[in-house]
């Protein structure tokens, strides 16, 4: 039986997201996978509004959107950066940011939009990711979300002052997009 992915919608960033994104990285279980400084807060909210304003100018090199559950509800971001036009590919960065969205699809099916988005109006053909090789819920979620395991990035990120190795996992379009019925 074919799993249904809840519906997901990617907007633009708003800077009333900034409110949401700060009370997210309040919580060490959300930000603990996470690429932040190792403070807590992480940001202040002053910080975090300036973040999402760069990102709604888009001088910061990232393609960010907001992940709008099917109620209308910021529940999360996701993201492009580290885009490389010539060789056309980009990190995908992801976070569900509300708790009580986890483990429901919700990350799986953002991805697939910003896979789409990626591949279609940037003309990508390969969407890679890092992640840290503890966290193995993501891993099994990429899996279902049809990446493919590329390597072992050694001691790739600094976290709580100890380096920890991270996964390098990609997919590429034609694979996405032979693949994505499964995912629908």
């Amino acid at each position: 039986m074919q799993k249904v992915f809840p519906n997901v919608q990617l907007r633009d960033l708003v800077i009333e997201d900034a409110e949401d994104r700060y009370a997210w990285c309040l919580d060490e279980e959300v930000t603990k996978h996470l690429n932040m400084p190792d403070k807590y807060p992480p940001f202040s909210l002053e910080e975090t509004r300036t973040w999402i304003n760069q990102c709604i100018a888009k001088n910061n090199g990232y393609e960010q959107k907001a992940i709008i559950s099917e109620t209308g509800k910021h529940i999360g971001w996701v993201d492009l950066k580290n885009i490389d036009r010539l060789n056309q590919h980009a990190e995908l960065g992801i976070a569900i940011g509300d708790k009580s969205y986890w483990n429901k699809g919700y990350g799986i099916a953002a991805m697939h939009e910003m896979l789409n988005f990626g591949f279609c109006e940037l003309s990508l053909n390969k969407i890679w990711l890092r992640v840290e090789i503890d966290n193995e819920r993501a891993i099994a979620s990429y899996k279902n979300a049809g990446y493919v395991e590329e390597g072992i990035l050694r001691q790739d990120r600094l976290r709580n002052g100890k380096f920890v190795d991270r996964l390098r996992m990609s997919v590429i379009k034609d694979e996405f997009f032979a693949n994505s019925v499964s995912h629908r």
